[in-house]
């Protein structure tokens, strides 16, 4: 089994260290191991345009606007049975350059839009089909290492890239105060479990399972949750499943009906579902643009004598 580590730090930092030593336990667990330092591939940031959701709903294949090397670091992913992700906690959360991977992913590594572009093709002969690899199961874990208390979101950003793809997530680690964790034996040891834990996971994919900490939410293990009201009403912010939180014998619990399984962001149903409202939007927003209405409202914006400031490199 192939497994590939990504990081997301500085240089020779604590993030690429950490990221070795997961790898190195992996390779000793019988896993053929790679290393990527990110920084050093151009990945650029999503601008929003939609034209990949756009694209696999309306039988255009999985496509992308920007022109960089994401989709080279895509293909080492797809070609990978697990992946560990290390980065850097940045204002409590994952950093800049994890942002934009994840944004990146989006759509396009979405399992649910990539199975309806994929159903699509079979049924039309001037659709085009997508890579079957985005389709196939996959595990990954996560790490984040800060230098201070400042770490819960952490878990919760990481989480998200995995919801895409539909990965199974083995491990979803956080190290708090670890600036110095190359020095800290104890947790660089559970460094190597996570990596031995991603090894036997991607050498059976179909029985892994999440073997990090046990999360409030009972589902996807999350900690974050989005509360509609003054009620104990609450939405887990990873899954999206709607449910209320109770103390049962002095403990939280995340209680929420059966049911709510088949909506949940990480399920193939509930994939489904959201590629629905996607193609159902899509498709109203492209008529939109053909009414007066929407023309004579662009007109009007375009019409606004308001200055804009370009950036020095832009100045004429």
């Amino acid at each position: 089994m192939k497994i590939v580590g990504v990081s997301l730090g500085t240089r020779n930092g604590s993030n690429d260290a950490m990221c070795k030593e997961a790898l190195i336990a992996a390779q000793e667990a019988g896993a053929e191991v790679s290393f990527i330092h990110l920084h050093d591939w151009d990945i650029q940031y999503c601008t929003g345009c939609v034209a990949c959701s756009r694209g696999l709903v309306m039988g255009k294949g999985n496509i992308c606007t920007r022109k960089d090397e994401f989709d080279d670091f895509r293909s080492i992913l797809l070609d990978a049975d697990g992946v560990l992700i290390v980065d850097p906690i940045f204002e409590k959360g994952a950093s800049a350059l994890f942002h934009s991977l994840m944004d990146r992913f989006g759509p396009r590594m979405d399992r649910g839009m990539n199975l309806v572009a994929t159903k699509i093709a079979e049924n039309d002969p001037n659709a085009k089909p997508v890579d079957p690899r985005l389709l196939k199961d996959k595990v990954i874990s996560f790490i984040g290492i800060g230098g201070s208390d400042w770490a819960t979101a952490i878990e919760y950003d990481h989480r998200m890239l995995s919801i895409s793809p539909a990965w199974t997530v083995i491990d979803n680690e956080k190290f708090a105060w670890s600036k110095n964790i190359i020095m800290e034996d104890e947790k660089v040891e559970r460094v190597r479990e996570i990596g031995r834990n991603l090894a036997a996971a991607a050498a059976d994919i179909e029985a892994a399972s999440y073997k990090g900490d046990k999360g409030v939410c009972p589902h996807c293990h999350g900690k974050n949750f989005y509360f509609p009201g003054q009620t104990n009403d609450a939405i887990c912010m990873m899954c999206g499943i709607e449910g209320k939180l109770e103390i049962v014998d002095g403990e939280m619990q995340f209680v929420f009906p059966e049911e709510q399984l088949q909506h949940a962001h990480d399920t193939i149903p509930g994939k489904f579902i959201h590629a629905d409202d996607i193609r159902e939007n899509e498709g109203k927003a492209i008529e939109n643009r053909k009414t007066e209405k929407y023309k004579a409202s662009a007109e009007r914006i375009k019409s606004f004598n308001i200055p804009e400031i370009l950036p020095p490199s832009k100045r004429a």
